[in-house]
């Protein structure tokens, strides 16, 4: 069975790109690109680019509340991660009030019209708690009302062999009238990865694709000289003009540098004011090539855009390992071939 995917909030294709490349071993089972939606020229560009340079009209970049969702092509799976800017526990978490949050509204729209065999849905780990949970519930519901049987569960990517931090909500829905039952897949087995493995292992190529260094102010070298590997700056002992007169803020993101011994944390599509990366031992942030490797995309995968464009997609992104996990799960569960499962973590909840 051939799985034509569409997706909306494409971002530069880490969904994408998990999808068409999983395999169970069996090539009656797979997952093609039929179309995909975006908002953002670069983004769109970068998706065009390593998802379907063959096909790139198949990409609409568009604001999804101005475009026509009855003129996209029919498909029998969809995948959307649907903009976090209001669930993240980074912002203010205004749920389904802020500007964002109905987004995902578009999403239940494409199941209603396609009524796709299944879908897969993805948002930071703040959905389950925006407006005091009900943002999550009403979620499920229009899904459930949209005809489908949910499987949500909160994946950390590191268990999975992510050399990150990285926890998502993601939504697996089988439509109503078919007779499969998605497991989760288990992460039981996967070796940890620390960031130092993942961005020297194997090197990186000195003329790699958005491998530029960010310029870095005399003062921001000389802040990073006190800052031990797994501190920041609020953390780290260091002279007075140094210091970031910011309170209540010991527990950040904030000039952190990486700890070699372990995954990293979470890459974000932040980077002004000290949110950028920070290498472990090197006064200096990461490139944009060594975020892509923390998110799993491979060294060919060229990204559009101004670095600062570019750093935006990578942190948006969905990392392509961890997705094909559970792509592969989807394959295998239509396959009738079993794998590797556990409980849902959330259910209880839902």
């Amino acid at each position: 069975m051939i799985f034509n995917l569409g997706e909306l909030f494409c971002g530069p294709g880490g969904l994408a790109y998990a999808a068409t490349h999983a395999d169970i071993g069996d090539s009656d089972f797979k997952i093609s690109h039929a179309w995909a939606n975006d908002y953002d020229k670069n983004t769109c560009e970068t998706y065009r680019r390593n998802i379907c340079p063959d096909n790139p009209d198949s990409v609409y970049c568009a604001d999804v509340r101005q475009f026509d969702l009855s003129v996209l092509a029919p498909i029998n799976a969809f995948a959307f991660g649907f903009p976090c800017n209001d669930f993240s526990s980074i912002g203010e978490q205004k749920g389904m009030n802020g500007t964002f949050g109905p987004l995902y509204s578009y999403g239940i729209r494409v199941l209603e019209i396609h009524k796709p065999l299944w879908f897969l849905a993805e948002n930071v780990s703040g959905l389950s708690s925006a407006n005091d949970g009900n943002a999550f519930q009403t979620v499920l519901t229009a899904m459930r009302k949209a005809g489908y049987r949910l499987y949500p569960n909160l994946y950390k990517f590191e268990t999975y062999g992510v050399p990150q931090a990285r926890h998502r909500i993601i939504i697996v829905g089988i439509r109503d009238d078919l007779n499969y039952e998605f497991k989760i897949p288990s992460n039981e087995g996967f070796d940890t990865i620390t960031c130092k493995q993942a961005i020297e292992n194997p090197p990186i190529a000195a003329d790699a694709l958005n491998n530029e260094l960010t310029r870095q102010s005399p003062i921001v070298v000389e802040r990073l000289g006190y800052i031990k590997p797994g501190q920041n700056v609020f953390t780290a002992d260091m002279p007075d003009h140094l210091r970031l007169k910011v309170k209540g803020a010991t527990i950040s993101q904030i000039y952190k540098r990486l700890d070699p011994d372990k995954p990293a944390y979470t890459v974000t599509a932040s980077g002004g004011g000290g949110t950028h990366m920070y290498h472990w031992s090197e006064n200096r942030a990461l490139t944009n090539r060594e975020r892509a490797r923390l998110q799993t995309f491979p060294d060919d995968y060229y990204f559009v855009g101004s670095k600062d464009s570019v750093r935006k997609q990578i942190g948006m992104a969905v990392p392509p390992m961890g997705a094909k996990i559970i792509f592969e799960a989807i394959l295998k569960t239509f396959a009738g071939i079993p794998y590797e499962s556990m409980e849902s973590n959330i259910g209880s909840i839902i």
